[in-house]
């Protein structure tokens, strides 16, 4: 890490160091993106006080402002848009003395994205799938009678994935922790990413690959009640025997 990014790090973490700063932060990375008066509403702070500090946010880099109308209306009538901030791409991430974990991780990946070997891969996700068990073993269990998905997202949002429920009842992860490995090696980490979620032992719902732009390449639904077999016709009596 240069001096300058180093910098650029240190002050993009001190921008959170105001209390109302830091609430709002974490509000529009929980929300996926909030206007002024959503944020003010949300932090129980004034508009003006919400848009000082979300405008220093967009400053520092760590959130990206855009404009859209948010009733869906276009032309004469429809009113202004409104100012909406999401989270931004900057990553923060300061170690001291430095460490380049994430240099090994990508050569690791690049190599095996190169190699041909099934058993190389089966190596791999078995490796994700025992690490997610053990990820599993310490998280803390849901209450009795939690939902499925809601259980899901409680464990999936400990572990840093993100996860929003989706109009569908689809569980959609938005934030992938190994993005900065997918690129050239999308199928190695995609399928470690599933073998890790498999290990964790989410009960009732299912996961499988379905990549999307922006967001982590697994998917998580309810799973669907197993059916009972149907009943077979009644059996007929027996007949009865001819006496001697």
């Amino acid at each position: 890490m240069d001096d300058k990014h180093f910098q650029r790090q240190v002050e993009a973490l001190g921008t959170l160091d105001d209390p109302v700063r830091r609430k709002l932060f974490l509000l529009v990375e929980g929300r996926g993106e909030l206007s002024r008066d959503q944020a003010a509403r949300a932090a129980g702070v004034s508009r003006a006080l919400a848009a000082h500090h979300l405008d220093k946010l967009v400053e520092a880099g760590l959130l990206e402002a855009s404009f859209r109308r948010l009733s869906g209306k276009s032309g004469p009538g429809a009113g202004r848009p409104s100012k909406l901030y999401r989270r931004s791409a900057l990553q923060l991430d300061i170690t001291r003395p430095q460490r380049r974990y994430e240099w090994a991780a990508q050569v690791l990946a690049r190599a095996l994205g190169e190699t041909t070997s099934e058993a190389t891969r089966d190596a791999l996700r078995r490796s994700a799938r025992t690490h997610g068990e053990g990820i599993g073993r310490e998280l803390k269990r849901p209450p009795a009678g939690t939902p499925p998905l809601r259980a899901a997202t409680r464990a999936l949002g400990a572990c840093g994935f993100e996860p929003a429920v989706a109009p569908a009842g689809q569980l959609v992860l938005r934030n992938c922790p190994f993005a900065s490995l997918r690129e050239g090696c999308r199928d190695v980490v995609c399928g470690m990413n599933l073998a890790m979620i498999e290990g964790l032992g989410l009960k009732g719902v299912t996961a499988a690959l379905e990549p999307q732009p922006d967001t982590c390449c697994v998917a998580l639904r309810a799973a669907k009640p197993s059916r009972a077999p149907a009943p077979g016709p009644p059996e007929a009596p027996p007949e009865p025997r001819p006496r001697a």
